[in-house]
């Protein structure tokens, strides 16, 4: 729910236009709203399942995103939709990073792998269903209220999630709590760190000239934080994230290679919808079946590589990501022959490769990037990884929609989709540069012998 509610919202921006009144910059905060909640509050999260337990702070998380959402579909004017758009961010933020600890807690060997891959799987899919079920939902209820529908769909997907939760999540309070003891989040460690990620993601999320500024004090913030993380473990405190996390190497490699693919590839279906929609008259609904079997090529490609990365490790990630740059250049080829005459449905074609390409390579880098993270560290772990993809999304949707607005108003609409897939293909061959140092870092053929 956490990602449909990034990807289904954009269906439903144009409608809301219309019937809150609400302006552009009412608009950008429905997006940048949730995007910052969601960022800001995945570390904090994190450390708390950590501390407190999993599945209560999970379970917390729901909740406060059912609230936010039924808040979004009763909504009558932007400010309110905007408030219960953070609620729903908050929320999404809370129970995220839950899931990859429990799966390193509860799993080992080929079962985490495969919990990671179904893992992988829904979030495909959910991705992909979203904009399809909120336009069907507007579609079928109209623009009055189908945009209401929109957020209020989340409701009983949620209930059935809870429902679930309590019946199957381990719900007691974590083993670390011992009565009486203290609780220890690290509060200072947690304002620092938020102030950090806003001065990072607020200048890209509101992309105009004074918010450019806080760039400038995200250096400072991150090092006053690293600083005191380290300070408050030499005094025998439990820091929120341990520093020497950054120095372990799978981590290391893992969070930063999935930073640079979330930079590109997020970024994907935002520049297709722009072309199909605005140059060649596609609706929303045909944008989205376009990229339908890129989701179903993603489901698969995780099955796949859940059942090979404990035999054939990291390179299971590198083949990922190799298709993920052939199949964006492809995309590029194949608009060419669209201009000349082709049909747009042949963009669903090196868009199956990036999907089967995707879900090779994220979900098994998930597994291997929390692989030498001890346990009870796993939560705050996945809450910094996650945090770094955001930072990721954020920078790539600023700059590279800027790069192909830029080019279209200059040059023409097809270089615009040229110059935005090219800047994916760099960002992605980022991401895979760094799989590759880790892979020669560690060229493991397997991780049976480790016991993963």
């Amino acid at each position: 729910m956490a990602l449909m509610a990034v990807s289904a919202v954009n269906v439903t921006l144009p409608t809301i236009a219309e019937q809150l009144h609400a302006g552009t910059a009412d608009l950008q905060w429905v997006l940048s709203g949730y995007a910052l909640a969601f960022g800001v509050c995945l570390v904090p999260a994190g450390r708390a399942g950590d501390v407190l337990g999993r599945g209560p702070v999970f379970l917390a998380g729901l909740v406060v995103f059912l609230l936010g959402s039924l808040a979004c579909g009763v909504a009558t004017t932007p400010m309110l939709l905007n408030l219960a758009r953070v609620a729903q961010g908050l929320g999404a933020g809370l129970f995220n990073p839950q899931i990859p600890g429990m799966i390193q807690e509860h799993f080992d060997g080929p079962g985490r792998a495969k919990a990671f891959a179904a893992f992988g799987m829904v979030i495909s899919v959910a991705v992909a269903v979203g904009p399809l079920l909120a336009g069907g939902i507007i579609a079928w209820l109209g623009p009055g209220t189908g945009w209401r529908g929109a957020f209020l769909m989340y409701l009983p997907i949620g209930l059935v999630a809870m429902a679930l939760a309590v019946a199957w999540l381990p719900l007691e309070r974590s083993a670390r709590l011992r009565p009486g003891s203290r609780i220890d989040l690290d509060p200072v460690g947690s304002v620092l760190l938020v102030a950090a990620v806003l001065a990072v993601m607020v200048p890209f999320v509101l992309r105009s000239w004074p918010a450019w500024l806080l760039l400038a004090a995200a250096p400072v913030l991150a090092r006053g934080w690293l600083g005191w993380e380290r300070r408050y473990a030499a005094r025998g405190r439990d820091p929120m994230v341990d520093p020497a996390l950054f120095a372990t190497g799978s981590f290391a490699y893992g969070t930063a290679m999935s930073g640079f693919l979330l930079l590109g590839q997020t970024t994907t279906f935002v520049v297709l919808a722009l072309y199909l929609q605005t140059h060649l008259n596609a609706t929303a609904l045909q944008t989205g079946l376009v990229g339908l079997p890129n989701a179903l090529a993603a489901a698969v490609g995780s099955a796949w590589a859940g059942r090979h990365v404990i035999a054939r490790g990291r390179s299971v990630i590198v083949l990922g990501l190799v298709l993920l740059v052939v199949g964006t250049v492809a995309s590029i080829a194949v608009a060419h022959l669209i201009e000349a005459g082709a049909s747009f449905w042949w963009l669903a074609v090196p868009l199956l490769l990036n999907g089967f390409g995707m879900g090779a390579a994220n979900p098994p880098n998930q597994m291997l990037t929390l692989l030498d993270v001890p346990t009870h560290r796993a939560g705050s772990a996945a809450g910094a990884k996650y945090t770094v993809e955001r930072i990721g999304t954020a920078i790539g949707t600023a700059t590279i929609t800027g790069v192909y607005f830029a080019v279209a108003a200059g040059v023409g609409v097809l270089a615009g989709f040229d110059a935005g897939f090219a800047a994916i293909a760099l960002a992605t061959l980022a991401a895979l540069l760094v799989a590759v140092l880790d892979l020669r870092r560690r060229p493991d053929s397997g991780l049976r012998d480790r016991g993963a």
